[in-house]
């Protein structure tokens, strides 16, 4: 299954937290917290302000986010858990250069 979101939501996967510290502590499942970082899956056309015009997004597919921890609403797709939320509930785009 496919999704296409609509207006200005996006599909985000969360990325998986590291289950170590750096100091080599392994943290237990049940003690560790959902990640806050995703990978942007799809994204939708945008929205459209007060006169009409669509107002493009301004992240792409690809795009590493970060959110807030109870953003989002979360769905299963093809077993994969994924979360649709607004554009505004991102908080910033990771750049790793």
């Amino acid at each position: 299954m496919k999704l296409r979101p609509l207006g200005d939501r996006v599909i985000v996967k969360r990325i998986e937290s590291e289950t170590k510290t750096a100091s080599g502590i392994v943290i237990p499942d049940n003690a560790a917290e959902k990640p806050d970082q995703g990978e942007v899956l799809a994204v939708g056309p945008g929205k459209k302000d007060d006169a009409g015009k669509l107002v493009a997004m301004s992240i792409k597919v690809g795009d590493r986010v970060l959110f807030g921890k109870y953003s989002g609403q979360t769905v299963k797709v093809d077993g994969d858990e994924l979360l649709v939320m607004k554009e505004d509930d991102l908080f910033a785009v990771v750049e790793t250069k």
